[in-house]
């Protein structure tokens, strides 16, 4: 039997999630009241349930029944119960961000600001971030990327170390990214724009892989980055952090930064701990080829 408790901040995606899990087999209850966990358990431990996988819902809605929760989930670790949880969380601006696209008020903003309703919430929750056996940060997920980790975890069972990676190609010349933790500089690199039969590709393309690749530089400087990656990454997860943004630069963001990026991707999403995607922010605004 499995009891996957479901939490977060609101605007995270909880009701995403959940509905991930149910299209994976969970049988998901949302928002059930927090007095009634233990009768739940009892009923998942009965001989003839035919529910062995349960992910349930709880967030601020839950209201002062919350504060039951703490006390609820210490009893089922003295009583050896298993039960595991998945803390979904973003940054402030996205979430934000997310309630003025929905025109919603947070759950405990009121009539106020959402940042007030959102710094009350991660104060009332912060206990079940702390206990969470798997942290997930949506701020920058797709839903189809958000689905992919949870199979991960909630379906092939693989290790997970509450980390993902966004590796992130740009341009200098259209500003670096505000969010980069880490950003390397790529323009030491054969320059692809200066060949008129490259200039219109990008670094998705073999031939301009190809010729960023040509001298044995780039792998070397791969090898090293790697290397870093191999030292950083577990220090990040040590230290707690939960979304580490790579960003890769060349000037205008098309040719060798897009290379490099993808080839950082294929190093690192080879390692199964925690997520890794890629994205070229500017890949497609530097279009113009000179007659």
């Amino acid at each position: 039997m499995r009891l996957v408790i479901v939490t977060g901040m609101s605007g995270a995606g909880k009701s995403t999630a959940l509905k991930i899990l149910e299209d994976v087999g969970y049988f998901c209850i949302d928002n059930l009241p927090v007095p009634l966990m233990p009768k739940l358990y009892e009923l998942l431990e009965l001989p003839e349930t035919t529910m062995r996988k349960v992910a349930l819902g709880i967030d601020i809605r839950s209201g002062e029944t919350l504060d039951l929760l703490e006390e609820t989930l210490e009893e089922f670790k003295k009583k050896k119960l298993p039960y595991e949880i998945l803390f979904l969380d973003a940054e402030e601006e996205i979430l934000v961000k997310r309630y003025k696209e929905t025109r919603r008020n947070h759950p405990l903003s009121g009539e106020g600001r959402i940042d007030k309703g959102i710094a009350k919430e991660k104060g009332k929750i912060r206990f079940l971030k702390e206990r969470a056996d798997y942290i997930l940060d949506t701020s920058h997920l797709l839903t189809r990327e958000l689905r992919r980790e949870l199979q991960k975890i909630f379906v092939e069972n693989k290790e997970y170390k509450n980390l993902y990676v966004t590796i992130l190609s740009f341009g200098f010349k259209y500003g670096i990214p505000t969010d980069a933790d880490l950003v390397f500089d790529v323009r030491f690199l054969p320059n692809p724009y200066y060949e008129e039969q490259l200039r219109p590709k990008t670094g998705n393309d073999r031939e301009v892989r190809a010729y960023v690749m040509q001298n044995g530089t780039a792998e070397e400087f791969l090898v090293k980055l790697q290397d870093m990656m191999a030292f950083l990454i577990p220090n990040y997860i040590s230290e707690g952090k939960h979304h580490l943004v790579i960003a890769v630069g060349c000037t205008g963001g098309r040719h060798r930064s897009v290379t490099m990026a993808n080839e950082l991707y294929r190093i690192l999403s080879a390692k199964e701990e925690y997520g890794v995607k890629v994205e070229h922010r500017d890949m497609e605004k530097d279009t113009a080829v000179k007659g």
